[in-house]
């Protein structure tokens, strides 16, 4: 399984032979301004809520690709509404891909689409495939539910989390997120895009995963990992 990290929380993932694009910000994060988004092709889209920072170029890239789109019910009927392609999904629920198993689980936050239409419960996803298992967040605060993923979904070998505090987790909660679900192989993501969330240490936060034995990796754009 191979990722690369395109800015902001989008990842792009190949697993199964197929391509998985997660949360797509690209053409409104002036950081990632070398990437060019009609060049992407997936076979899947997956959303974590409906805030403009996750969604904005998800229509484009699925559209250029042919991609199923995989979200919340509300968010996929959405698109469904422009004509694309969805897979529905609720908290959860767990469904099994041609690239493998997905689980839509909890998130803490807000959802809503672009033109203000209301985009369900946000959410994050669990993936096993190629006998690997991540656990992408999405946005979120802390919260209890996560000591269940270990439970129901095993220990994942990755773990993406926000990191970028102010409107998620900040570094602190983030590493009570990763000893709940018992994951030492961190990467942050919505960090640094603006403002708000950039953040001012990055050495204190890799050292505070360190001290806990946890690796956090705070990657740069284009970054590639393989598990």
């Amino acid at each position: 399984m191979k990722l690369k990290f395109l800015g902001h929380s989008c990842f792009l993932i190949e697993t199964g032979g197929k391509k998985l694009i997660v949360d797509p910000f690209i053409t409104g994060n002036e950081k990632a301004g070398d990437i060019d988004v009609d060049s992407i092709r997936v076979d899947y889209v997956l959303l974590t809520h409906g805030h403009q920072d996750h969604v904005l170029d998800a229509e484009t890239i699925a559209k250029n690709s042919g991609a199923k789109i995989i979200s919340n019910f509300e968010i996929v009927s959405w698109y469904k509404e422009k004509g694309l392609d969805g897979h529905e999904m609720n908290h959860g629920g767990s469904w099994s891909f041609d690239f493998g198993e997905l689980k839509y689980v909890n998130a803490i936050h807000s959802s809503v689409l672009p033109d203000g239409t209301y985009g369900g419960n946000p959410g994050g996803f669990i993936l096993k495939a190629e006998d690997k298992n991540i656990y992408i967040a999405g946005d979120t605060a802390l919260h209890m539910d996560m000591q269940l993923i270990p439970v129901t979904s095993g220990t994942p070998d990755l773990a993406i989390l926000p990191v970028g505090d102010n409107f998620t987790m900040g570094v602190d909660d983030a590493l009570h997120a990763a000893e709940f679900v018992k994951c030492d192989k961190i990467i942050g993501c919505h960090f640094d895009t603006f403002g708000f969330i950039e953040i001012k240490n990055k050495d204190r936060a890799v050292a505070r995963f360190k001290e806990k034995g946890k690796e956090l990796i705070l990657p740069s754009i284009g970054d590639e990992f393989t598990l």
